[in-house]
């Protein structure tokens, strides 16, 4: 069964013969999983699962979403549960490791998470990132697509877990529990033309991501670079109808830094618009998450205390997100 290929210096990984239950698919897919997590950190992943018509109806609802006017959009500004609308210039990469922001990142975002109601035991005791979504206001059939997207992520997120299990030499449903349920984002971000007069204009600057996984498609037109081991950059084609997975820094905390959290950054120089749709899948906010049993020995401690995703989340977005600093959230 043919598992890896490669696409420009970027690994890719196809799903077909693991989600048919082909037998010794998931120990191939998790052998390449490893090789890909230690030493690129980014991969393209094919026959996925996820219906091009869900992630093209997810598509059209960002750009009408993006197309409204701006002060339709600020009407559902970015709250202290990170949900609703970042403008330009409302971010910048202070948490980042790899080189210090100069400016503000040149996109705008639309942020939501799991859709709960009012009812929802999480939204009555107000616990942080798990309060109500903010839906934009007269733009009917935006929200319908966006969860049916949410939805078929989340599951590919779900039997993306054996995956990583088996490639650490765990039990293959060893972090079910973990997920129970999943806490996910997705954000529908929009690069507008760039500015070529404004040096270091950077649609996002150099970072790693702060979660576990993230799945990323994008609309068509290119801008994402990643940093490779030895400091140089490429370019990521765009290759429709595949997502581009990568881990973040609480997948390599949890793994004693075994596996990568890979410095990526965007600049859109195309001369149109750029859309593209990052889901980060991330571990249940209350449990504790220590080094695995497998990423530690007598002569590899545990770098990393304990620690819950909440409260790494909060962290991290408090370095990044500016509204924060601002509403002292």
């Amino acid at each position: 069964m043919k598992i890896k290929t490669s696409f420009d210096g970027i690994p890719g990984l196809n799903f077909l013969p693991y989600l048919n239950g082909e037998p010794g698919a998931l120990e191939h897919l998790a052998q390449a999983f490893r090789e890909v997590a230690e030493e690129v950190g980014f991969v393209y992943i094919e026959n996925h699962g996820v219906p091009q018509a869900t992630i093209d109806q997810a598509f059209a609802a960002s750009r009408s979403f993006h197309e409204m006017p701006l002060n339709k959009k600020q009407e559902i500004p970015l709250n202290s549960d990170n949900v609703g609308y970042m403008g330009l210039n409302m971010s910048i990469q202070k948490h980042s490791k790899v080189e210090v922001a100069k400016k503000p990142n040149y996109n705008e975002s639309f942020f939501c998470k799991r859709d709960r109601t009012p009812d929802d035991p999480d939204v009555i005791a107000k616990k942080p990132f798990r309060g109500l979504n903010q839906w934009p206001q007269d733009l009917p059939g935006f929200k319908e697509p966006i969860i049916a997207y949410q939805k078929a992520v989340e599951n590919l997120g779900l039997q993306t877990l054996p995956m990583v299990a088996k490639a650490l030499d765990l039990p293959t449903h060893y972090f079910d529990d973990y997920f129970n349920p999943a806490q996910f984002t997705l954000r529908l971000l929009h690069y507008p033309i760039r500015d070529e007069t404004e040096p270091h204009q950077y649609g996002t600057g150099a970072h790693t991501d702060g979660g576990f996984l993230t799945f990323l498609i994008q609309n068509g037109v290119g801008g994402l670079q990643i940093r490779k081991t030895d400091g140089s950059w490429i370019d990521a084609p765009v290759l429709p109808g595949k997502y581009l997975l990568n881990s973040g820094d609480m997948m390599k905390r949890w793994t004693n830094d075994k596996f990568l959290s890979t410095p990526h950054r965007v600049m859109n120089e195309s001369g149109v618009d750029r859309y593209s749709m990052a889901f980060f899948f991330d571990p249940h906010l209350d449990r504790s998450l220590e080094c695995l049993p497998t990423c530690t020995s007598a002569d590899n401690l545990a770098k990393y205390p304990p620690i819950t995703y909440g409260q790494y989340l909060k962290e991290f977005l408090d370095a990044n997100y500016l509204n924060r600093q601002k509403n002292n959230y």
